[in-house]
């Protein structure tokens, strides 16, 4: 088959997200419809450069780059784990990227993901890095989608660590999660620049 410019693209947010929804791949890639997203994805699947697989009751059937789809790109053959408790923030993670790319009309270039953040570090000990960065404007703004309640001390050292690294960090939380929303109300004082948005209101 031959590829297009916009096939690369789909190739390279897979790899970098882990997965993708189609909803995401349609938002990401700027396809114009569903439909046409599908028709695509159906193309590249069929050229076995992506898998569709049905992997959590309830979500829809997830789009992962295969290991002829990472030859192309020239990248690791390592697969990623799936974890499946992991999905459900995943997903949400994605829907705020798609998000943020719309309202502030970014570039695919502009969003670095948690595991692009990672691969910069190489290896050895694994720091804390936001699930993902905008580069805008010579500011990097850290993204975090926060769903459920984690230890309060591991909590604020991911909240320190974005504000020694990050000129502003925004959390995303659901509306069911007061809790958390109170924890960085009250961090606000120690910590400026933390922006909390309502996950519902980023999904709408």
């Amino acid at each position: 088959m031959r590829l297009e410019n916009r096939d690369f693209s789909i190739l390279k947010e897979l790899y970098r997200w882990k997965f993708c929804l189609g909803r995401h791949i349609k938002a990401l890639c700027d396809f114009t419809g569903a439909r046409a997203c599908d028709r695509r994805l159906k193309v590249l699947i069929d050229a076995k450069y992506i898998e569709r697989k049905k992997v959590l009751y309830g979500v829809p059937s997830l789009y992962y780059l295969t290991k002829k789809g990472k030859t192309l790109l020239g990248v690791s053959l390592y697969q990623d784990r799936d974890n499946i408790a992991r999905i459900p923030h995943h997903i949400a993670v994605l829907d705020t990227v798609c998000y943020f790319k719309e309202k502030h009309s970014l570039k695919l270039e502009d969003i670095k993901s948690e595991k692009e953040l990672h691969s910069v570090d190489g290896f050895g000990v694994r720091k804390h890095k936001p699930d993902f960065v905008i580069v805008k404007d010579n500011q990097n703004i850290a993204v975090e989608v926060e769903l459920t309640l984690k230890a309060k001390r591991r909590f604020e050292e991911n909240v320190k660590s974005n504000f020694l690294n990050y000129n502003k960090q925004i959390w995303i939380v659901p509306r069911t999660e007061t809790k958390i929303s109170s924890l960085l109300a009250n961090w606000q004082a120690s910590y400026d620049k933390i922006e909390i948005l309502v996950l519902e209101e980023i999904v709408r």
